[in-house]
């Protein structure tokens, strides 16, 4: 068994990504490249360790055991490079964070652009899911760390507090469900939604409170961020749901009436999570010090109207 760092990477990005050709791509290697690798690590062990399909490819169970393997090989070398860099000082750390949509739109931009600049050796990984996959990931060992709403189970997972963060409806001035105090998301499902687009974390959150009330959102249309989303409620495309920062922004310069949620999934503290962290490498730990310097607090909402 002749398996190198190059290939147990590769195997860990198909696995993350669900697909060759995406692990390929994330490993910077060609197609042809990539499959020729998996192909020699499955003749050396003489089994099959991917299952490959029209949806992509997942770990047989060999494979499982491989990506549980091949990630404690990076978690270690991750490690020595975060204790060897203050000898080596050209030595690269990396760390794969993933969020979900709020905290990548609202908090992670601006957070880790100072961590990054003051940390020139660090490289960070960031991929936006919804909150439950990303609990799964690091539960697995398919991340170091995850930023998730508070409402998600986190059995089994370290946590600690990042931001806070409030999701409200924003409606076009003079809609109907403005103007009268907090509304419930169940009755807001009969109207015409300006939605994120399909794969976004958020999105698929509130996919999954409409599917617990036996019923489905109705979309206009469906665009990349909150601010596009905001435009267009403006314009009377529909309603939204965006997180309150983003609302707070588009008021500025739109038409538009933000509405609080009275759910009770609408406030949430987003939280930073690890499967420990005191066995995370040098770097990833520098990280978590560094997001978690400013404690969450969530403020009572505030009456938010368009002008």
């Amino acid at each position: 068994m002749r398996f190198d760092l190059t290939d147990l990477r590769l195997f860990l990005h198909i696995a993350e990504t669900g697909s060759i050709t995406a692990g390929a791509e994330r490993s910077a290697m060609a197609l042809a490249s990539a499959s020729a690798r998996i192909r020699g690590m499955e003749e050396a062990l003489g089994i099959p360790l991917l299952e490959r399909g029209r949806r992509g490819a997942r770990p047989t169970p060999a494979g499982r055991a491989v990506v549980h393997h091949a990630r404690q090989v990076m978690h270690q070398l991750e490690r020595m490079r975060g204790e060897l860099n203050d000898y080596a000082k050209g030595l690269k750390g990396h760390v794969r964070l993933l969020s979900n949509t709020a905290a990548i739109n609202e908090f992670l931009p601006d957070a880790l652009a100072g961590f990054l600049a003051a940390n020139p050796n660090i490289d960070i990984d960031l991929e936006e899911r919804p909150s439950h996959a990303i609990v799964e990931a690091v539960a697995a060992g398919l991340a170091d760390l995850g930023v998730v709403a508070d409402m998600v189970d986190l059995a089994g997972l370290e946590t600690r507090p990042f931001r806070s963060d409030r999701l409200v409806l924003v409606v076009p001035r003079g809609h109907r469900l403005a103007g009268g105090g907090a509304v419930a998301f169940a009755d807001t499902l009969d109207e015409p939604f300006v939605g994120l687009s399909t794969g976004s974390a958020l999105q698929e959150y509130l996919n999954s409170h409409a599917a617990r009330a036996g019923r489905s959102l109705s979309f206009r249309v469906r665009v990349r961020g909150p601010v596009a989303l905001c435009r267009l409620v403006e314009r009377g495309v529909g309603i939204g749901i965006v997180p309150e920062m983003a609302a707070q922004r588009a008021r500025e310069s739109a038409a538009l009436q933000v509405v609080p949620l009275s759910d009770p999934w609408a406030p949430r503290v987003l939280m930073l999570c690890a499967r420990r962290f005191d066995e995370l490498s040098a770097h990833a730990r520098r990280l978590v010090e560094d997001l978690t310097a400013q404690p969450p607090v969530l403020a009572p909402p505030e009456p938010l109207s368009g002008p």
